[in-house]
């Protein structure tokens, strides 16, 4: 039996961390990731949740900080958000896989706080390759990604939300793609 083909980033030049090609089994092999130095401050990992064979797939930035006590994605202020979003266009969260393209949780501390910070290029790239074997295990039909870091990240450094939000992108990852706004923000006219 010959392995898959691995699925590339057209920037990334990564292949997927591990010949692994069940979430379960990817779930397992990245709750030891140190290959960035995220890991030494985030109190855990937090991979991706959904049903095998999901056909919708959303993607954010990364865990923030209620993610990262929790281990689970989507599950604090901005999860809330995008419960009710999926709601409000008819969409069951139970049937999504939700995941998030940097898998440690980047802050900086604020008094007794962690305040959210974004990822850099380099954790981004570092990350990269289990989100792409996430979506090859998935195999989605629909892909969504939740903001600019997102959608740069999966389409390209020269996506821009604000001008292609909403709108089907060429992709090789999945038959349908596209990017919204970030949650809680409105584009400018």
């Amino acid at each position: 039996m010959t392995a898959e083909p691995p699925i590339l980033h057209p920037d990334s030049g990564h292949q997927p961390p591990t010949p692994v090609r069940t979430i379960t089994g990817l779930r397992k092999a990245a709750a030891h990731c140190t290959a960035c130095a995220l890991y030494r401050e985030a109190t855990q990992i937090v991979f991706g949740e959904g049903p095998e064979g999901a056909l919708v797939m959303l993607i954010g930035e990364q865990p923030g900080d209620a993610e990262d006590r929790a281990g689970h994605p989507f599950v604090g202020p901005a999860g809330k958000l995008l419960d009710r979003c999926l709601a409000e266009a008819g969409i069951d969260r139970t049937r999504t896989y939700i995941t998030n393209v940097v898998k440690h949780f980047k802050w900086v501390p604020r008094g007794s706080r962690r305040l959210h910070s974004k990822p850099g290029a380099v954790e981004v790239e570092t990350c990269f390759p289990w989100l792409e074997a996430e979506i090859a295990a998935m195999a989605p039909r629909i892909i969504v990604a939740l903001g600019a870091t997102a959608a740069q990240a999966l389409f390209g450094k020269t996506f821009r939300v604000t001008r292609d939000r909403g709108r089907l992108v060429p992709s090789v990852l999945a038959p349908y793609a596209l990017a919204t706004m970030p949650l809680g923000t409105s584009a400018r006219p």
